[in-house]
């Protein structure tokens, strides 16, 4: 199968979008993010920097598998 660089970035961006923003609902959901980033203990932070991180792989992992095989 022929993929040009679109289709990858495209998946991409939209995986990343998605698991941010499913990332930082998990964390509001969890009573881990707060309204303002200064206002979080660090290991709030770290806890939000690990949900977003691993949403977003997942998301870029199924998309791709989804659209590009």
């Amino acid at each position: 199968m022929q993929f040009n660089a679109f289709d990858i970035l495209m998946v991409v961006a939209l995986g990343s979008l998605a698991g941010t923003g499913i990332g930082i609902l998990t964390a509001y959901v969890a009573k881990k993010q707060k309204s303002e980033w200064s206002a979080m203990s660090r290991k709030e932070q770290s806890i939000t920097i690990t949900l977003v991180i691993t949403f977003s792989a997942i998301f870029c992992g199924g998309l791709g598998y989804y659209f590009l095989v």
